[in-house]
């Protein structure tokens, strides 16, 4: 029971950007580099090899889903594509039950939903990472993508302002959650009705355009 315990405190999830610092960001961001770097050279890395994560995807999926499978087959490891109906959640089993199954089969969860609140719960229960792969409120592995390419493009991150035009929605809020973890300019500008969260916008030091 202690053992399981301590796996649970010692996991880190991925539901949203606020879940890592600026370190853990640049940290990310220098072995993506390392990846890449290596896989336009030709050498092998797959420091994934003998690991499986789970991908379960209440929503359809291009990019999310083959990013993360290809990824996850270049680095050694295996991504299972597991549909909802194929699951026994489609039969009633709970989602705390769903997760203590999976965190004895698999390394790492991959979960593409509706309600942040169901993420929440798996990665309550789960004994493994949890990675949000798209939420009705957060789509962190999309704006850590955007912010990768802007580095790669600017060289930098600091003195930098991105602007958003748009609906206040999972994309704005984690923007807003990236500009407060990096430290950068953002400006967002949205239609009238169509904010972002308002808890979100209460944490965020930005420029308002309306």
């Amino acid at each position: 029971m202690q053992k399981r315990r301590d796996e649970i405190e010692m996991k880190k999830d991925l539901l949203s950007v606020r879940d890592l610092s600026n370190s853990e960001i640049d940290s990310i961001y220098k072995e993506a580099a390392k990846i890449k770097k290596n896989r336009k050279s030709g050498i092998s890395y797959t420091p994934l090899q003998g690991k499986t994560m789970a991908m379960i995807f209440h929503k359809v999926s291009t990019r999310t889903r083959v990013s993360f499978q290809s990824g996850l087959f270049q680095m050694g490891g295996l991504a299972i594509d597991l549909s909802v109906n194929n699951l026994q959640i489609s039969r009633g089993e709970t989602l705390a039950d769903t997760a203590r199954t999976l965190s004895r089969y698999v390394d790492a969860l991959l979960i593409r939903t509706y309600k942040h609140g169901l993420l929440e719960e798996i990665a309550a229960y789960a004994t493994i990472p949890v990675i949000n792969g798209l939420t009705d409120q957060f789509h962190p592995i999309q704006i850590l993508s955007d912010l990768f390419t802007i580095k790669e493009k600017k060289g930098k991150l600091n003195d930098i302002k991105v602007a958003y035009i748009g609906d206040g929605n999972n994309i704005a809020n984690s923007w807003l959650n990236m500009s407060a973890v990096m430290g950068f300019n953002l400006a967002v500008s949205c239609p009238k009705g169509f904010e972002p969260n308002t808890s979100i916008l209460e944490q965020t030091t930005l420029d308002v355009a309306e």
